[in-house]
C-alpha cells in the first residue's frame, strides 16, 4: 500500500486548552490529489490547513508531510507553497519580484531565478505582465499572481486557503478552471479551503466535510452529492427537503418512514434502522417529479403549489407537501408550459433510492 503523502495522525487543536477546535484528525492525502477541505465558518478547516502550513501548531497529534514529522519543522523549511484569500503581495515590488521573492530566500538568483519567474508567469496567463505592480492589476490577475508565487519554486504541496472568494462569480468559475487545469499539468498536490459547496463539487478529486471540529465525511463529489452520511452533509453539500419521521418497517437498508402528518414514504437508510427510531429524511429537489407514475417502491404524494419562480434553465416550485410549507422542486426548462399556478392541487413523486434516510449527524 502507498505511503500517504500527507497524514493526519490523530491531531487535535486547542488555542485556550479547553475547547477544540480541531478534534482527533486522522486524514491521508496521497501525491497528487486535489483535497478540498469545506465546512462552515469556524468548522475547523483553516485551522487544519494552517497546521499544515506550519503557521499553527498541533496541541496533540503528529502531522506527516512525505513520510516525515513535521509538527517542529518551520513554515519556511516545509517547503509548501501557499495562496492566501487576501493575495499578500507586496505592493512595493513589482510581479516578477513577488512572484521571485520566494526564489531570492532560497538564494535562487540571476538568469535561473527569472527563467523560473516567467514560466510561472506563463503558466498562470501573465507573461509580458511582469513590470506591472499589484496597484495595476485587477483582484483576477493579482490572484494569479498569488499562484504563480506559490508555483514558482516547484513545491510537491500547494494549500489554498479560500483564494477565490474575494471575486465575483464569471472571474471565479474562470479561476476555479486555471487551477483544475495546473492541478492536472502539474501533478502536485492541493489542499484547498473553502466555504462553498459549488466550488469544492467543482474542482475536487475528493472532499472532506468539517463540522465542530471533525470530518463528517470525506469522499468523491458524487458519493458526497448522492450519498450524504448524515443530515449535516446533506444539508451543507446542495439544496434538499428535509422530512422528519420515524421507522415504519425496515428491510435492511430499505425502510418505510411514517412522517408526522401520517404520510409512509420508502427510503434507503445508511445503515439498518430500527423499528420507531426516529430518523431525517433528505430529498434533492431536482429528483422529484411532477404527476409521477407509482411504480414498486415509489413515492408519490399530494401537493398544493404556493408558488412558482421561473430561473432560466429550470423553474423552481415551492409547494406545501409532507407537513412541509416550502417543499421545493426544480424542473429543467425544457420549453414547456408548466400552467401552475398557486393554489394548485398536484401529485409528486420520487424513488426509494433517491431518499436518503438518516441520523441527524
Amino acid at each position: 500500500m502507498q505511503q500517504p503523502f500527507v497524514r493526519f495522525d490523530h491531531v487535535e487543536k486547542s488555542y485556550d486548552g479547553k475547547q477544540l477546535v480541531v478534534r482527533d484528525l486522522t486524514l491521508d492525502i496521497a501525491q497528487g490529489e486535489f483535497l478540498t477541505l469545506l465546512g462552515p465558518s469556524g468548522s475547523g478547516k483553516t485551522t487544519t490547513l494552517m497546521m499544515l502550513a506550519g503557521f499553527e501548531t498541533a496541541t496533540s497529534g503528529e502531522i506527516y508531510l512525505d513520510g516525515k514529522p513535521i509538527n517542529r519543522i518551520a513554515p519556511e523549511h516545509r517547503n509548501i507553497g501557499m495562496v492566501f484569500q487576501s493575495y499578500a503581495l507586496f505592493p512595493h515590488m513589482t510581479v516578477a519580484e513577488n512572484v521571485g521573492f520566494p526564489l531570492s530566500v532560497r538564494g535562487i538568483t540571476g538568469e535561473a531565478a527569472h527563467s523560473r519567474v516567467m514560466a510561472a508567469l506563463d503558466k498562470v496567463g501573465l507573461k509580458g505582465l511582469e513590470s506591472r505592480r499589484p496597484a495595476q492589476m485587477s483582484g483576477g490577475q493579482q490572484q494569479r499572481v498569488a499562484v504563480a508565487r506559490a508555483l514558482v519554486f516547484e513545491p510537491k504541496l500547494v494549500l489554498m486557503d479560500e483564494p477565490l472568494s474575494a471575486l465575483d462569480k464569471q472571474l471565479r468559475e474562470q479561476l476555479q478552471y486555471e487551477i483544475k487545469r495546473l492541478h492536472s499539468e502539474l501533478g502536485i498536490t492541493i489542499v484547498y479551503v473553502t466555504h462553498d459547496q459549488t466550488e469544492a463539487l467543482a474542482m475536487s478529486d475528493r472532499i472532506a466535510v468539517f463540522h465542530h471540529g471533525r470530518i463528517q465525511q470525506i469522499d468523491i463529489p458524487t458519493q458526497l452529492y448522492e450519498r450524504p452520511a448524515n443530515a449535516f452533509v446533506a444539508q451543507f453539500i446542495g439544496e434538499n427537503n428535509t422530512l422528519k419521521g420515524t421507522v415504519h418497517s425496515a428491510t435492511g437498508s430499505s425502510c418505510q418512514i411514517a412522517l408526522a402528518d401520517g404520510t409512509l414514504i420508502h427510503g434507503q437508510a445508511v445503515d439498518t434502522p430500527a423499528l420507531g427510531a426516529h430518523k431525517l429524511v433528505s430529498i434533492r429537489p431536482e429528483r422529484v417529479r411532477i404527476s409521477p407514475e407509482n411504480q414498486g417502491d415509489g413515492n408519490v404524494v399530494q401537493a398544493t403549489v404556493i408558488d412558482i419562480t421561473y430561473l432560466g434553465r429550470y423553474a423552481r416550485l415551492r409547494l406545501k407537501a409532507c407537513g412541509l410549507e416550502d417543499f421545493i422542486v426544480t424542473l429543467p426548462n425544457d420549453g414547456r408550459d408548466l400552467a401552475l399556478a398557486g393554489g394548485n392541487t398536484i401529485h409528486i413523486g420520487w424513488d426509494a433510492a433517491d431518499c436518503r434516510v438518516l441520523d441527524s449527524e
